[in-house]
């Protein structure tokens, strides 16, 4: 299997609970900005409180303090990653395609977790999240529709995207995934 992964899908996919059981089962770093954010605002940081404004509003935050956020991780580890959130735009893609070149460890395979709308609303709803109302999760999929699925076509044309279906329970999703990057 490779080692320098990203995961692509819509929020309320399951990318953070398959991430988390694929770099444990695998050794790898588990770079979720979702929770790398997230704990930046438990913690209360200037950068925190920046964040939790643009996330309850369901925006996206800037590509400068993602892209940080993940170089610091990076540069510390000399073990295999997966992305998990990050890139969200082309624009980010192209910011840390430059970066993962630059420290020689560019992406090896791009999984897209494909899942509807309904399904995901319904997910988000249920988990609890202060930041998981039904208009804030429609606009975060529109967001996601609008700037992240056209990442899709650039990794599938670089020919490092391989595709499953994320609907069913957690250890279904698992074994597909794990098909997929075997």
């Amino acid at each position: 299997m490779k080692n320098r992964l990203l995961f692509l899908g819509p929020p309320g996919a399951g990318k953070g609970t398959q991430a988390s059981l694929i770099c444990k089962e695998k050794g790898l770093l588990h770079l979720s900005t979702g929770d790398l954010l997230r704990e930046e605002v438990s913690l209360g940081t200037q950068l925190g409180k920046e964040a939790e404004l643009i996330m309850n509003k369901g925006e996206l935050v800037s590509d400068q303090i993602v892209l940080s956020i993940v170089e610091k991780k990076l540069s510390k580890s000399s073990q295999g990653w997966l992305l998990d959130g990050f890139p969200r735009n082309l624009m980010q893609v192209e910011l840390l395609e430059k970066l993962l070149k630059d420290i020689h460890q560019p992406i090896q395979t791009v999984l897209l977790i494909e899942i509807d709308d309904e399904t995901l609303t319904h997910r988000m709803l249920s988990r609890g999240r202060k930041d998981d109302k039904e208009d804030v999760i429609r606009n975060r999929l529109k967001v996601y529709r609008d700037k992240t699925s056209p990442l899709v076509n650039h990794y599938m044309d670089l020919g490092i995207l391989k595709s499953i279906n994320g609907c069913g329970n957690i250890e279904d999703v698992n074994n597909r995934i794990k098909e997929a990057l075997n």
